[in-house]
């Protein structure tokens, strides 16, 4: 098992509300060694931003006024997951500004912390200049905000 990075607990998550999203592991999601590859974090990532943005965002996705650029993606593991293991997946922002924000995610096996990720994304027009957030997409992204 390894350990190397902070995870919010219940008590220092302090937003109005968390995305919670349940993940499953296969097979092909694991490699040799029977243990999930790294990468499948970063897919699920993606998985659960999109599902974040049409659940309680917009629809859309926005997509008549801009795109969505991921301009940082990190991930840090904290033990390993194996097939057939089901994962919780919490979702929050934070650093919430007028064209950017951060998405943290907490990935959990049965209660436990297996993996924290963070993504900067950016607003920006189609033809990829930074905007400015619709407001009520702001309000929106807001009530998810922890504090860092």
């Amino acid at each position: 098992m390894f350990m190397h990075a902070n995870v919010a607990n219940d008590a220092d998550i302090n937003a109005e509300l968390t995305f919670h999203h349940q993940l499953s592991i296969y097979l092909k999601d694991s490699n040799a060694y029977g243990n999930t590859y790294f990468a499948r974090y970063f897919e699920w990532q993606g998985i659960c931003r999109e599902k974040w943005f049409y659940e309680c965002i917009s629809r859309d996705m926005l997509q008549q006024e801009g795109v969505f650029i991921t301009k940082h993606a990190q991930q840090d593991y904290l033990a390993e997951t194996f097939p057939f293991q089901e994962i919780t997946c919490e979702v929050n922002t934070y650093d919430v500004k007028r064209c950017s924000f951060w998405l943290e995610f907490r990935f959990y096996a049965n209660g436990v912390p297996v993996s924290v990720g963070r993504q900067q994304i950016v607003f920006a027009s189609h033809a990829k200049q930074i905007k400015s957030l619709p407001e009520l997409v702001l309000k929106r992204i807001k009530r998810y905000q922890i504090q860092k």
